[in-house]
Order: structure tokens, then C-alpha cells, then sequence
């Protein structure tokens, strides 16, 4: 499962709580600028939970330096009981630039940001060609890991989804519209193969947004504003196989910036890019996705109008459909060399 950072820590508490008791094994949350702090979720999420894996997706390495990323995911690893992974990804261009952050050559800073990650977090297979220049005998966390921390790849594009495949733990190939994961599935599946890894060895879930309710309208609504505010980020190939451009979105994310409603502007191919219902049309969805060899699912925001009642709807009416043939909701893998 996961959710965005613009959560109240009070809402976000509540997910978590209900996806654990809904039986859920991971939660991720973002790290989106100018909402709420991950890193401080973390901790406090791990202090109020018991067993689901926690996570944020994703960190960049354009604001936060790879040293101090490493600090965080370590950190959140110790506090939690080992049960934190890091998703790293090059960030929105978009975003970045309300920082007045630049994001010079996404591929080649996310990888070698991705190899000095997992260099300092305790795996020994990185290629240290590839580590940062700044990397030395010195670089070195100064307290002790109980077993690695995985670090996952947030990607879109088919170079990055190859990279990831090559070098990660596992991947969030953000899919948009859900079916878009075959494609993004083969191209890391490319990436395992030319590395010479096993499938296994990359963690490949299907990553998307459901908007889940009793009531359809309201559940196209809550998806609708998710949609207006994220969707001039989602980057134009992956639009495109809509038939939409980031433009198309303009008018909508204009208004959901400054905080007003915008679901009226969405329209419904926008609205094809995620899953909105019951638990019948999320269910069915779901099943094409496994049919496309997807056998860890991830729900992405907005969960639905009330995300609490919605993660409920998901435990009680769409997950033990989906055990028939495999639970759905994942494992950490990599976690160990």
C-alpha cells in the first residue's frame, strides 16, 4: 500500500494501523516537497506499529545528499526492527523546481546515488565503478546494521526501470494507466537479465492508484483530486499511451495547488490512468494485472474518499478474492545478500 505525505500525521496513523490489521505487509509513504517530513514519519510510524514493512517513496538525491539518505534509511531501519526499505528516485522536475532545485542528469545521479546507498547500507555486491567520486575509505555509517537495508528505484522511463532491474533491491514503476506494467515490467526484467540476476532477486510490484468506495462518485472524485495535482508530473511517454500530455492537466493542477477543487477537470482519460469503484471493479483490474505476471500488488492513493474505510473494503473484499491465487500484498525481498 501507499499514500501520500500530504496525510495529517493523525490520518496517516490511522492507515497505517488499518492496513496492518487489514493484513497488508508493506506501507509506503511519499516524500513529496513542501508536505510532510518521511524521515520523521518513519520514525514515529514505526513507534506505532508492530509488523507491516514501512517505507518512503521516494527520496531523491538532489536535495538530501547520499550520506544523509543512507543516515535516514539506517536509522529508520534500527527504529522499526528491520523493517524499513528506501525507494530512490531522480524526483519530479516539476517539484524540484518550486525548490529551485535542478535535476541534471536524472539516470547516471540516481544510479550512482543507488550504488553509494546501497554500499553504505551493507550490501557487498555493488559495482564500485559506479559509486560516487566523493566515496572513500572514510565513507562509512559509524553504528552497526542488522542486515541490509533494500533500496528500491522509483521509476517511470525505460532506461531507469533497466537500471533499477540491473542494480536495485526492487522497483515502484509507477504505472499509469495499471496495465502500463507489462511494458514496465519487461523493461526491468531486461535489466535483471543483462546483469545477470535472477527474477527473484528484484522485488517488481504493481504499483497504481485506486480510488475505493460504496458510493462510485465519490470514489471518482477522491481519484479525480489526486489526479489534478500529480498529474502534470507523470511524465509525457507514459501520458501519451493515454492519449494525454501534461498540458491536459494545466488547468486542473492550477487549482489543486493553490488548495481548491479540481475534480470537475478531470476527465474520464484522466480518470483511466488508475482504478476507480468497488470492490468489484478493483478486484477485476487486479486480476488483469496478474494475468500480466504481476503477483505483488501495490495500492496507491488516494485509497479512496476515507482511506481508513477504503483499506477495510480492500481487507474485507478484495484481498481474500485475490489470495485464491497468491496474496497480493508482498514480501520484502532482498533484504539479505
Amino acid at each position: 500500500m501507499r499514500v501520500n505525505n500530504d496525510l495529517s500525521f493523525a490520518e496517516l496513523t490511522a492507515v497505517a494501523v488499518a492496513a496492518e490489521q487489514a493484513g497488508f505487509d508493506q506501507l509506503w509513504f511519499s516524500n513529496d516537497l513542501f508536505l510532510r517530513s518521511a524521515p520523521v514519519l518513519a520514525g514515529a510510524l514505526a513507534a506505532g506499529t508492530k509488523a507491516i514493512g514501512l517505507g518512503i517513496a521516494v527520496m531523491n538525491p538532489y536535495s538530501v545528499h547520499v550520506s544523509e539518505l543512507a543516515m535516514v534509511a539506517a536509522t529508520a531501519q534500527e527504529v522499526s526492527g528491520g523493517r524499513f526499505a528506501l525507494g530512490l528516485g531522480a524526483g519530479s522536475e516539476q517539484f524540484l523546481g518550486w525548490a529551485g532545485i535542478s535535476r541534471e542528469r536524472p539516470l547516471a545521479t540516481t544510479r550512482s546515488a543507488l550504488t553509494g546507498l546501497r554500499a553504505l547500507l551493507g550490501h557487498p555486491d555493488v559495482d564500485e565503478a559506479l559509486l560516487p567520486e566523493w566515496f572513500g575509505p572514510q565513507s562509512v555509517l559509524r553504528f552497526p546494521l542488522t542486515r541490509p537495508v533494500p533500496v528500491y528505484i522509483g521509476a517511470m522511463g525505460p532506461k531507469m526501470l533497466q537500471m533499477a532491474g540491473r542494480h536495485a533491491d526492487g522497483v515502484l514503476p509507477l504505472a499509469y494507466p495499471p496495465e502500463y506494467y507489462a511494458i514496465a515490467r519487461r523493461q526491468v526484467l531486461a535489466g535483471v537479465a543483462a546483469a545477470g540476476r535472477a527474477a527473484g532477486d528484484v522485488d517488481l510490484p504493481a504499483c497504481f492508484w485506486v480510488s475505493l468506495s460504496d458510493d462510485a462518485a465519490a470514489g471518482r472524485a477522491a481519484l479525480a483530486e489526486k489526479l489534478a495535482y500529480y498529474g502534470p508530473s507523470i511524465s509525457a511517454p507514459m501520458l501519451a499511451m493515454a492519449g494525454l500530455e501534461p498540458e491536459d492537466f494545466a488547468p486542473a493542477a492550477r487549482l489543486a495547488h493553490d488548495g481548491r477543487g479540481a475534480a470537475e477537470l478531470i476527465d474520464d482519460r484522466m480518470l483511466s490512468l488508475g482504478v476507480a469503484g468497488d470492490a468489484g471493479d478493483v478486484v477485476a483490474r487486479c486480476r488483469v494485472l496478474r494475468r500480466l505476471g504481476a503477483s505483488h500488488l501495490s495500492f496507491g492513493p488516494p485509497l479512496g474518499p476515507d482511506p481508513v474505510a477504503a483499506i477495510r473494503l480492500l481487507g474485507e473484499e478484495v484481498l481474500p478474492v485475490l489470495a485464491e491465487g497468491g496474496s497480493p500484498a508482498g514480501e520484502w525481498t532482498g533484504e539479505a545478500e
